[in-house]
């Protein structure tokens, strides 16, 4: 929560423009990955290039403190370092914004261990998808 709390106070004092922000946000995002321990930012280092790479409309910005990726303002969806709560796996997530709608029950949560060439598919399909 004192992530978050300190991400909306630094919003407040960005710059001005549309441009500026997504900027600051971007290097908000590239500084939360380059703290992760190695396993966590090699996964988030993926992701953010099938993201940024897949579905460049997702703007980049930080979420409690991790990476997350927003469509007009709302994350659409998020990576969780396993690390952070000392969890075996790291999350890719996806958050009510994300068009993944299919029938009655969908996931929107993944494990994540490490992202090779079927993953890499996988995931670019739902992030695809996820950005509508």
């Amino acid at each position: 929560m004192r992530q978050r709390a300190a991400e909306l106070k630094a919003q407040e004092r960005k710059g001005k423009t549309a441009a500026e922000k997504a900027e600051i946000d971007r290097q908000d995002l590239l500084d939360a990955i380059a703290g992760m321990g190695d396993e966590d930012r090699v996964l988030a280092e993926a992701l953010d290039e099938i993201v940024t790479t897949s579905a460049p409309q997702l703007a980049s910005k930080t979420w409690y403190g991790f990476p997350a990726y927003t469509r007009d303002g709302k994350v659409v969806l998020f990576f969780k370092p396993a690390a952070k709560f000392k969890d075996r796996y790291a999350t890719l997530g996806f958050e009510t914004s994300a068009a993944l709608d299919d029938g009655d029950m969908w996931p929107t949560s993944f494990a994540l261990t490490a992202v090779g060439d079927a993953e890499r598919a996988r995931i670019t399909e739902l992030v695809v998808r996820a950005a509508g």
